[in-house]
């Protein structure tokens, strides 16, 4: 028999690859990550052969400690990856066939295809687990600085103008709400994925008698009722990237988030607003000006949020013009989505550690948030408790702060006869409104910043975050 020129699809070949060709086509530099998924699923995979009889059970237990060996030695470093067998499949496979004969009957039923989209699912749930895991400590970090500081008030911004008083922990959980969208956004990835893909070929299934259900079972691809889960057709199965496009958009999302949260963190600690101090550890020097502290740490989870977005992009654009229904362009699918996974992983885990050491600086928030005009919309609800319609109401505190302007004076301390000029229904009580915890206590609806709502709303997040 003529021995192929490529040792897994070769034998319509005369000639192997070309070493350039080799180079450019090869993906076990970044593929090999994935070798404790596609061990797992060849385990399955020769159990189900057992199962079905297509191979012997010695067989099946030759296989199934010959990939032990493999994964020993790929833990332990020893493992040889050759780019000359493309990918980390390959490699696997031709290291079992030297240690286990019976290795040649491994791929019995299966095809890289299906193959590869089974390792990619097993992949997401893990990686969904690891993600959402480094969300979670970052919302319990907020949360914990929130319930110190609940007593702290700053002004609220819109358009990066003052606007109106909240709790600093209020602005802080709702970053918490923000990661928790995202958690949620990786839990449906994770469902999205416990669908078993094995069994769907190149293209066409196989004619061979397997036993589907099985493989997803004693890969846990299950439903609630520990049902195996398969899909359904078999040239989406190969063909599919949408699991890929939803991680990557939950990781722009979260990348997005993050750097909103960095952009207040980096205005909050300039000498302008000094609302917090960020630790040492996550920011850095100058090397010219000996005075300065930068916030690096915060700055560069600003930008990575590009690189999460950009990674997105990438996969769109790949997928975008693609024929049913296997394409090699796919093999550049992993590479983006690898590194979005690494960069969301070391962002959340960077931010938790920023947030973990950062201080408030409380005076400088008080004196931020004694600026009465935060509470000129109070003022304006005070003409609308008294049968003021809203948009009179509205245009006489407008006028009102056009007054005070002018006179060069807080707003509070214009002269009651001049405010009568503006509107009758100013009473001698109106400059009550700038009590600032009256104005707080009274915001007291669900979702809003009163001390009690704030209390509440960090209780629900302690025991959502405990479970």
């Amino acid at each position: 028999m003529a021995k192929p020129s490529q040792a897994t699809w070769g034998g319509r070949f005369s000639s192997g690859p070309a070493e350039l060709m080799l180079r450019f086509s090869e993906s076990v530099t970044f593929d090999r990550r994935l070798a404790p998924f596609d061990i797992a699923g060849s385990k399955a995979h020769s159990a189900m052969l057992a199962h079905v009889g297509l191979i012997t059970a010695a067989e099946r237990n030759a296989i199934h400690k010959g990939l032990d060996a493999i994964a020993a030695d790929i833990l332990a470093g020893k493992f040889v990856w050759d780019v000359k067998l493309e990918d980390v499949h390959m490699n696997i496979e031709h290291a079992l066939k030297q240690r286990v004969p019976a290795a040649a009957k491994l791929h019995t039923a299966r095809s890289r295809n299906d193959q590869v989209a089974l390792d990619m699912r097993l992949y997401f749930k893990s990686a969904c687990a690891e993600v959402g895991a480094g969300l979670r400590a970052v919302q319990r970090v907020l949360v914990e600085l929130a319930d110190r500081h609940r007593e702290v008030l700053i002004p609220g911004y819109t358009h990066l103008q003052r606007a109106q008083p909240v709790s600093i922990a209020h602005h802080l959980l709702a970053w918490v709400e923000m990661i928790g969208r995202d958690v949620r956004r990786f839990a449906d990835v994770a469902e999205h994925a416990n669908i078993c893909p094995l069994g769907a070929g190149a293209i066409a299934g196989t004619t061979l008698p397997i036993d589907r259900e099985f493989v997803a079972t004693a890969l846990g691809f299950v439903d609630a009722k520990g049902r195996p889960q398969v899909t359904p057709n078999s040239m989406d199965t190969v063909a599919d990237r949408d699991l890929f496009l939803e991680f990557a958009a939950a990781a722009a999302i979260a990348g997005v988030h993050f750097s909103r949260i960095a952009e207040d963190l980096i205005l909050w600690s300039s000498a302008e607003f000094r609302f917090i101090d960020l630790p040492d550890a996550f920011c850095t020097g100058s090397s010219l000006m000996p005075q300065k502290k930068n916030p690096d740490a915060a700055e560069l989870l600003r930008g990575k949020s590009g690189r999460l977005v950009g990674n997105l992009q990438t996969l769109l654009v790949l997928v975008k013009g693609l024929p049913m229904t296997y394409n090699r362009d796919l093999q550049e699918d992993k590479p983006p989505l690898f590194d979005s996974h690494d960069t969301l992983v070391i962002c959340a885990d960077v931010l938790a550690a920023t947030l973990a050491g950062a201080k408030v600086i409380p005076a400088a928030c008080a004196a931020a948030v004694a600026d009465p005009l935060l509470l000129a919309t109070d003022l304006a609800d005070y003409l609308v408790d008294r049968g003021v319609p809203f948009r009179d109401a509205h245009h006489a505190v407008g006028a009102l702060v056009k007054c005070a302007e002018g006179l060069g004076l807080p707003l509070p301390q214009v002269p009651q006869d001049e405010a009568q000029k503006i509107h009758k229904e100013f009473a001698k009580d109106w400059p009550s409104v700038f009590d600032l915890d009256r104005a707080m206590a009274a915001r007291r609806g669900t979702g809003m910043p009163s001390p009690a709502q704030v209390k509440k709303q960090v209780a629900r997040w302690r025991k959502a975050l405990a479970e």
